[in-house]
This record gives structure tokens, sequence and C-alpha cells, in this order.
């Protein structure tokens, strides 16, 4: 098990000393380094990449999905919101539905929410017991342990929001005609369980960790989350032998 994290401890505002402007002139050259990469993976089909989007409710999950990857060849990247399981979904193993959305060899994975989900809402809501909870786990350790032996390159991030900011966007949600779509009834419950999704986050950070260490992103200021996201990737891939390959004319 890793060391634990405390989200209390953790500030939810730019850890950095740099400004809007600047994240957005750094984020241009990033967003032309992922293209550039994006392209040899695509090319080189030795590696494949899964990048998980995991945070409470209004955290800014599709937003980040949004800027993070809008410089990226839509043929080479996908994009899959798991949400409540359907009863098919429910018949099988809990990540029967995870793992045929993996990632082909050249292809970028996004997961918006992702098997995470099937240890949270049942910790929160109590409809599964705490043995059932660390065996799924070990399961999802393993589950990612194999993936990586495959050469997927495994990218984990918590966007880590206040709960004040929570409610401020979600009554942006109803106010707002652009965003009024994505308002649910149900939002009001899950942000007020925000201490309670906390601590089984802090749970899932402390046994969740075997085959990629998790990223916490600070949250509050959209246009940071974005950045700190990008450039974190760009990072992670810049360590890997990412190229095109050779062919004999």
């Amino acid at each position: 098990m890793s060391k634990k994290i405390k989200l209390a401890d953790i500030s939810t505002s730019p850890e950095e000393k740099i400004t809007k402007e600047e994240a957005a002139e750094e984020s241009v050259k990033l967003t032309e380094k992922l293209a550039e990469i994006q392209n040899k993976l695509f090319a080189q089909k030795k590696y494949d990449v899964l990048i998980i989007l995991q945070g409470m409710d209004a955290s800014g999950k599709d937003s980040a999905v949004k800027h993070v990857f809008s410089g990226v060849n839509p043929a080479g990247c996908r994009v899959k919101s798991f949400k409540a399981p359907t009863e098919e979904e429910r018949a099988h193993h809990f990540l029967w539905r995870i793992s045929k959305e993996t990632p082909e060899k050249g292809m970028i994975q996004i997961f918006n929410r992702s098997q995470y989900e099937d240890i949270l809402v049942p910790a929160v809501n109590k409809s599964i017991d705490d043995n059932l909870i660390k065996n799924r786990c070990e399961e999802i350790n393993s589950f990612e342990k194999g993936l990586v032996r495959n050469n997927t390159i495994l990218m984990k991030f918590y966007l880590h929001v206040s709960h004040d900011e929570q409610v401020e966007r979600l009554q942006a949600r109803k106010t707002n005609e652009y965003k009024r779509w994505k308002y649910q009834k149900e939002d009001i419950l899950a942000i007020s369980q925000h201490d309670a999704f906390a601590k089984v986050y802090e749970f899932i950070f402390e046994h969740c960790d075997k085959a990629a260490s998790w990223k916490i992103i600070p949250a509050d200021k959209k246009w940071y989350k974005n950045y700190t996201i990008l450039n974190a990737i760009v990072l992670e891939l810049e360590k890997y032998e990412i190229h095109y390959p050779k062919v004999d004319l």
C-alpha cells in the first residue's frame, strides 16, 4: 500500500506560480507536442494509452476532455463515459464493461469515470460489504497490471474540487442555458455527500496504485486543471520510445 493521501491537506487551487495567460501560452506548445506524439504512437503501434479521469460531480471531467485533447486526431483517440451500469452490465462481472473499452495499439483511450465507480458508489451507498470492496481493489490492480504488461501507458487523474466550488457549479447548471442540460436532481445528493466520497477516494488512492500512481489535480480553476493534466500527459509520454516505424524502401 502507498502512503496515505488526505484530500483535506491538498489545495484545490493552483499550486504553481503561473498566470492564466502563461498557462494558455504554454498549453498551445503542449498541444502541439501531444499531437506529434499521437501521430508517432498511431504509426508505431507499439503502445496504447489509457487515461482515466475521476472526480466528484462538477469537478470538470467533461471540460478536461474537451480542452486537453483539442489538438489530437479524432481517428486515433476515443472517449468513453461510464454511467450507472445497465441491466446487461450488472449481469456480468463489474470489469466486463470496462475491459471491452480498453485501447488497441496506437490508440489513445480516455475514460470519463471508470472501473472505480464500482467501488465509489457502492461504498458510499453501503450496498456492498467491505470485503467485496477490497476484493474489487485487488481485481482492479491485477487488471491494470495486465494492461501495463501489454504496453498500455496508463495514467490516472483525480480532479480535486472543493465543496464550495461544486455548489457554485451546480448553481450554474440551473441558471446557465448552455449548462442546464447537465443538471440532475441527483447531483444535489451527490454533492451533499462530498466528505463521504472523499473518504472512499482516499481508500482507492491507498489500495489501487499498483500499476500506476494517482495524480491529484487541483480543479477549482478550470484553466489550471486543464493545463496541469495536459502537461502531465506530455511529460509521461515523453518517457517512452515512441517514434515513427522504420520503413524499408
